[in-house]
């Protein structure tokens, strides 16, 4: 199972790190620990990512106030596959990003709600990888 720590969960929501820390506090986010560190579950934050990305406060995150180039770190919300193509839902900050791409390279990846992804984005072409 993919776990964050705050600042990574953070880094893929556009928010810092003490919003993470009072989503944890108030129970909007669950939390555990690793060797004394405060961790997050995947598709638990993937959860959240998704439920960010529907409000309509995101464009006041962090992320809008930076430059998201052609790589944007995020986290993967939906896989849908069949035996040849799979389509790959991203949250990055405030932004959605979805990607087509061969089932084989789906697998291959290990995508699957709650990982972590870098979307890079080329003209039309959207490619996904694993940090």
């Amino acid at each position: 199972m993919n776990t964050y720590r705050v600042a990574e969960a953070a880094e893929i929501l556009g928010v810092s790190d003490d919003t993470v820390r009072r989503w944890v506090d108030g129970g909007r986010l669950a939390a555990g620990t690793d060797r004394g560190r405060t961790v997050l579950d995947g598709p638990d934050l993937a959860r959240l990512a998704g439920e960010l990305a529907d409000q309509p406060d995101r464009e006041r995150t962090r992320a809008n106030a930076v430059s998201a180039r052609n790589r944007l770190p995020g986290i993967v919300t939906r896989v849908v596959k069949d035996t040849v193509m799979a389509q790959v839902d991203v949250i990055c900050g405030p932004y959605r990003m979805v990607s087509l791409m061969s089932a084989e390279a789906a697998d291959e990846l290990g995508l699957e709600p709650g990982s972590r992804a870098v979307v890079s984005v080329k003209s039309t072409n959207v490619v996904i990888e694993r940090p």
